[in-house]
């Protein structure tokens, strides 16, 4: 028998809540799990993060990945595993700008640092110890001569000798080897047709390798957990303008980021998403693939979030949402035989193939007296709790107002118990039950005794 302090709660309850919260976060995730299956993902991962104890996580976070399908390729970087080699072997190192300029003396010993840094990461992908992550995964890691190089030459008067750039990817060797269900990694070394080697900034190898791939995504890790502005607010998602303002910002505060660099110029290619994340933080990567707002920064080429008429297929979407507001009073029940009825009716927000936001707009064609006429109700508006009270119901007003603008209709009204102030900071004003159609007045509910709101359009 269990003892416990008057007042607080036992250790069970402790457990059933933690199994409570992996249950609805497996359940939320399935979605996505389904959505990566199949999918090309390339992975960003500097020299720094081998150094992190959060390392081994990040292996094991690669390992599920690849056991769920998904077709992964990872890009290392060197810089102070190369920095040690000079130094212990006396070299100099040397930085032209942002490049590492490497001479005919360090060249071996940067094949040898970046080397060591490709036989960990082989070695940590290839573990199966019985009671670790690893055990029962059969991974295959497979490396090779991927990258065609060529020298950067000379800039600023400075030859930066086996300093290179990314001449050409082979796309169809790498996708045999994904093809076959292995992992690839991938150096930060190229090589040229005449067989010299050329030290390359992983950067540059990974935008390149997820472009030449048609990548579904570019995930950068990074010292940072993602793009904040001044104030320390993490940015979640940037367009690619919005990514390029905040690049040339970080610019201007001499804060330069290569991972969100990556991420921007992995979308100018073509690759629809990148994300920027820490590599110091433990399961960021799944939080980031696997939840709706992840872990750390998005850059995308499509739209994100967008508006747009709800289809049968949305049905269970909206009724997540305004089940809840309806058990709260706050919402006329309706049921799902209704929804799928009033489907077109409906206005939906989606983010990442979710829906967080709705409103519907039912016209009054045929009003009487026709005095009227030319009147719509405003209904169902609702906000999913994760991202309530930040704008989105907003937006799909503006999108139904929109609509009900090309429909000729002048007025829309809302019958509202619980959100009377919210509709009168959007233009609403309070008018009386006679001034709404006819058919709505015979269908008022007195029991709910709801306020009656009237914008013009």
């Amino acid at each position: 028998m269990t003892s416990n302090t008057p007042g607080q709660p036992q250790k069970h309850d402790s457990v059933n809540s933690d199994l409570d919260d992996y249950v609805k976060w497996f359940r939320q995730s399935s979605p996505y799990i389904n959505a990566h299956r199949g999918k090309t993902f390339v992975l960003m991962l500097p020299g720094a993060a081998m150094a992190e104890e959060n390392f081994s996580n990040i292996v094991h976070d690669i390992a599920l990945l690849n056991s769920l399908g998904v077709r992964l390729v990872l890009v290392h970087g060197a810089r102070p595993q190369i920095d040690a080699r000079l130094a212990v072997q006396n070299l100099p190192s040397r930085f032209h700008r942002q490049w590492r300029v490497t001479g005919h003396d360090q060249i071996g010993a940067v094949a040898q640092a970046v080397g060591e840094v490709r036989f960990g990461i082989e070695a940590a992908l290839s573990t199966g110890l019985p009671n670790s992550p690893m055990h029962g995964a059969d991974i295959r890691v497979v490396g090779g001569n991927y990258v065609t190089a060529r020298p950067i030459g000379v800039i600023d008067g400075v030859d930066l000798q086996h300093t290179g750039k990314v001449r050409r990817v082979d796309a169809e060797a790498l996708n045999r080897a994904l093809d076959n269900n292995a992992i690839v990694v991938v150096s930060s070394l190229g090589y040229s047709p005449t067989g010299e080697m050329f030290n390359l900034c992983y950067a540059e190898v990974a935008t390149s390798v997820s472009i030449a791939l048609q990548a579904d995504k570019l995930v950068a890790f990074s010292s940072r957990d993602g793009c904040r502005t001044p104030e320390g607010e993490l940015l979640r998602q940037l367009s690619l303008k919005e990514c390029e303002q905040q690049l040339q910002e970080l610019a201007t505060r001499d804060q330069p980021s290569q991972s969100l660099q990556a991420c921007f110029d992995a979308c100018q290619g073509g690759v629809p998403r990148s994300q920027m994340i820490s590599y110091s933080r433990d399961g960021a990567l799944l939080q980031e693939l696997f939840t709706r707002d992840g872990s750390g920064t998005l850059v995308h080429r499509d739209n994100y979030e967008s508006v747009r008429q709800a289809n049968i297929d949305d049905v269970g979407g909206l009724l997540e949402i305004i089940e809840p507001l309806e058990r709260q009073g706050a919402l006329v029940r309706r049921s799902r035989e209704r929804l799928e009825a009033e489907i077109e009716r409906f206005t939906v927000l989606e983010k990442d193939g979710a829906i967080i936001a709705c409103a519907a707009l039912y016209p009054f064609e045929d009003n009487p007296g026709g005095a009227n006429a030319d009147m719509a109700e405003l209904a169902c508006v609702a906000t999913h709790p994760d991202y309530q009270k930040g704008g989105r119901a907003a937006t799909v007003l503006e999108a139904i107002e929109s609509r009900a603008r090309q429909d000729g209709i002048g007025e829309l009204f809302v019958l509202t118990t619980q959100t009377a102030h919210w509709f009168m900071e959007k233009g609403f004003a309070a008018a009386s039950l006679e001034r709404l159609p006819s058919q709505k007045q015979d269908l008022y509910n007195l029991q709910r005794n709801s306020k009656v709101f009237i914008k013009s359009l």
